[in-house]
């Protein structure tokens, strides 16, 4: 079965950080790109940053609410993507998806594989 394994949120306070990890299988890492979307209650789930090639070589997508705080970088011989956020904030609340996704657009209509996701709570 395939899976996409998250690890790394939880609680912490504004201007805090958090590093969010996946890890797959070799197959998923060679056959899609990788994204992190996120999904904040009552909204809906957007794309929070992405690849748009296989192994993560290209410039990421990052949507403009985290640009220049949130960092996805991919480590191909580990099958992991992270996703390191800086200078959280309250808004940055929500559950947090890992995605393998044919390769182009960063969005859902694309995404292959969801992961379980994992839960980032920013306090004020």
């Amino acid at each position: 079965q395939v899976r996409l394994s998250e690890s790394g949120g939880g609680s912490v306070q504004a201007g805090g950080s958090l590093r969010l990890s996946c890890t797959a299988s070799k197959f998923v890492f060679s056959t899609y790109c990788m994204a992190w979307f996120r999904q904040a209650p009552g909204k809906e789930r957007e794309g929070a940053a992405g690849f748009s090639f296989i192994g993560g070589g290209d410039v990421p997508y990052y949507a403009d609410s985290v640009k220049g705080r949130f960092t996805i970088s991919q480590d191909n011989a580990m099958n992991t993507v992270y996703l390191q956020m800086n200078n959280l904030k309250p808004e940055d609340t929500a559950m947090y998806y890992c995605a393998a996704l044919f390769c182009g657009t960063v969005a859902e209509r694309n995404v292959k594989l969801w992961g379980q996701g994992t839960q980032v709570t920013v306090s004020s």
